[in-house]
């Protein structure tokens, strides 16, 4: 009688799955898998695209009394030639104006943000003895583009004409933008379109002349007193500290009406003399906003309800790589809990924009599609191959898109729609070790000599033998994914996920199907009883 020879592994497919094939580990291993994959799907900051870096900033350089032309050719142009020795700017744009100078820098997309102003700084101080006499403190301010993007916007409006002046209005938006803006992970709180309460100065030309009066000197009166008097501090002997308040000056319009302008034939010249002064809003204001009502007719089209309101808009910003969804969530909870406040004020809102709303329905969305595919293939595979290797090959699948979320999750990436774009992208490539591999055991179990093997090494020889030609056209494809990572610009930065995740994605396929397939063969599938070894066997139990 000729003994078999055992099968020899010759590949790292055949190493693994003999590992992990009677390994008590392996369900463990699979169950922890799948926790992972589901705390990162759920604990992964949420956007609906990708945050781009891009870091810049502007160089503010005042010279009073110079010309535009002036101020490019001493300020502008200098400036711009010792900017160009940065290394890693991408722009640079002077803008010449009467008495100042404005010279904006973008660096290439990628660079760090902090570093890039850190560079800006520097090399704007190393040349300050280089600036022309008369030229002020230049002044430098970074874009800050990560947070200058809302993500919650939010209108309030009085509800009706008696309910709220524009004055009230602002002072309690203001009270909730404070709250706001002490919320985790909020980053950057504005107003747009306040209007805020102040006294309004007209002045008469006519009566300035009669005075023999300029207008600089009624702006010098009122600059004088339109600054808070400090308040005078003095220790004691007993150590006590002893606070002076100056009662404030100006109260009414009458106060200001009475500010001396100039004296003329020794008699005081008083600013109700030349001007008309009121109490009202700040008309030199002209950020205003409107919002106008429509509501839903029985014809499902939108009607107006009337005349347009004057509103307020809070923009919320949130920090970078922090996850939009519970930033919006807690911003609408303030903004529900000053809810009975407003109605007694008689002011409304409406939340014009929730992006963590709108990322959270684009990730479930995904989500959903990722689940339809993958049923969609258990269907296929139950027809090609039968539904216990149908329900093999469909466990390997939420197994590698859990190693792939871990991953991007331990890298520090969002969840977004490029990110399960680059998932659904390679949804079928995942899928093709598991089936190659659950396919060569099918066939092996189902070969006239399978009687003669025990299964585990039936299972471990189905596997070794196509570890060689799935480990190659594995890697082909990942090379393929990888040209992508070095593709530059904004662009290169949007779709960075594809070529970050996908080979992540496929790697780990391999794995799975090397080491699970044959461990759940082995708990699901027999061997096939061919008739021929059937008759074969009876005769020799009757002989």
């Amino acid at each position: 009688m000729e003994l078999q020879k055992e099968y020899q592994i010759v590949n790292v497919a055949g190493k693994f799955a003999k590992t992990f094939l009677r390994n008590p580990l392996t369900p463990i291993l699979g169950a922890m898998l799948l926790v992972l994959g589901f705390l990162a799907l759920s604990t992964m900051p949420r956007e609906e695209d990708p945050q781009i870096a891009i870091s810049g900033g502007a160089v503010i350089v005042a010279m009073p009394g110079a010309t535009p032309e002036e101020v490019e050719n001493i300020i502008l142009d200098p400036l711009e030639r010792k900017l160009r020795e940065v290394h890693g700017i991408e722009h640079i744009h002077g803008m010449a104006m009467n008495d100042v100078g404005i010279v904006n820098v973008m660096y290439h997309v990628g660079e760090n943000r902090e570093d890039s102003n850190l560079k800006l700084y520097d090399k704007v101080m190393q040349h300050m003895d280089d600036m022309p006499k008369g030229v002020m403190q230049p002044l430098i301010k970074p874009f800050d583009i990560d947070i200058d993007i809302p993500i919650v916007t939010v209108a309030f409006y009085a509800k009706e004409k008696q309910g709220s002046d524009d004055a009230k209005l602002f002072e309690a938006v203001r009270r909730v933008q404070q709250k706001i803006n002490a919320v985790e992970n909020v980053a950057k709180t504005t107003l747009k379109g306040a209007r805020k309460s102040q006294y309004n100065i007209q002045v008469d030309s006519t009566k300035l002349s009669a005075y023999n009066l300029s207008l600089a000197q009624v702006m010098q009166a009122v600059q004088s007193i339109a600054t808070n008097a400090p308040n005078v501090k003095a220790k004691t002997d007993d150590k006590k500290i002893v606070v002076f308040g100056v009662k404030n000056a100006i109260e009414s319009v009458e106060d200001v009406g009475n500010v001396i302008v100039a004296q003329y034939m020794n008699s005081p010249i008083y600013l109700r003399d030349v001007a008309m002064v009121s109490k009202g809003l700040d008309e030199q204001n002209f950020q205003t906003a409107s919002i106008l009502m429509k509501e839903k007719t029985a014809q499902g089209d939108e009607a107006n309800l009337g005349e347009s309101k004057s509103q307020i808009t809070l923009t919320v910003a949130k920090l970078s790589g922090t996850n939009a969804v519970n930033v919006s969530e807690d911003v609408v909870d303030v903004l529900q809990h000053y809810s009975k406040e407003f109605d007694a004020m008689g002011i409304g809102y409406i939340v014009t924009r929730n992006y963590g709303e709108r990322a959270d329905e684009a990730v479930n969305e995904l989500v959903n599609h990722l689940v339809i595919t993958i049923i969609i293939i258990a269907l296929m595979l139950v027809f090609a191959l039968g539904w216990r290797e149908s329900m093999i090959v469909t466990f390997t699948v939420p197994a590698i898109l859990a190693v792939t979320l871990f991953t991007a999750w331990m890298t520090d990436q969002t969840m977004n729609r490029i990110t399960l774009f680059a998932l659904l992208l390679s949804l079928g490539l995942l899928v093709d070790a598991a089936i190659i591999v659950i396919e060569n055991i099918h066939r092996h179990l189902h070969s006239h000599d399978s009687k003669d093997k025990e299964m585990e090494e039936l299972l471990v020889e189905a596997t070794d033998e196509i570890g060689a030609p799935t480990n190659i056209a594995t890697l082909a494809i990942i090379l393929t994914m990888v040209p992508m990572a070095f593709v530059g610009g904004m662009m290169g930065s949007f779709m960075k996920p594809i070529p970050y995740n996908v080979p992540v994605a496929l790697v780990a396929s391999l794995f799975v199907a090397y080491i699970f397939t044959p461990y759940l063969s082995l708990k699901l599938l027999k061997k096939e009883v061919h008739a021929k070894h059937a008759s074969h066997e009876k005769q020799e139990v009757e002989a």
